[in-house]
């Protein structure tokens, strides 16, 4: 059985991705401007709308994590974006910031020796960090893979 330490370790590159797929930061490098809210013929969302869902559910996983008085978005609808296309540039990049930002202080709160991995959150319906952290890292792989193929399809991956 891992120690507390080798688990806090393989929860972190799981979160941080990478080994088996593209990571975070590769899946959203260079990706031009005026692809981002295009939806390739088949697809069902544009790269604007699957990094919109990422952020928000990645922020609403954490957000629970830490605050006994977070709300969660309504279900599915707050979920997404409102548009299918970034209304800017600057609106592209800050989703992108704050992703890797919540991405961050989920990874720090998985690292804390103080956090209590195992330990039902208080506020929640049995569920732990651990859960948390695991869902989080499942939902972030689907959705990255989801990116990547809209933007094979889009002609705008490597």
């Amino acid at each position: 059985m891992p120690n507390d330490a080798s688990l806090r370790q393989h929860l972190l590159d799981l979160l941080n991705g990478g080994n088996a797929h593209a990571d975070f930061d590769l899946a959203v490098k260079n990706l031009p401007a005026d692809l981002r809210g295009k939806r390739p013929r088949g697809a069902e969302h544009s790269p604007w709308e699957i990094l919109e869902h990422m952020r928000i559910a990645q922020w609403d996983i954490l957000e629970f994590s830490r605050d006994p008085n977070h709300k969660s978005p309504e279900f599915p609808g707050g979920y997404w974006p409102a548009t299918q296309a970034p209304p800017d540039q600057k609106a592209w990049d800050k989703s992108v910031r704050a992703f890797r930002k919540d991405l961050r202080d989920l990874c720090d709160l998985v690292a804390a020796e103080s956090t209590d991995l195992f330990a039902r959150i208080p506020h929640g319906d049995g569920q732990t960090i651990l859960r948390e952290a695991l869902l989080t890292a499942d939902h972030n792989a689907y959705h990255l893979g989801q990116l990547v193929l809209v933007r094979r399809l889009l002609g705008a991956w490597k």
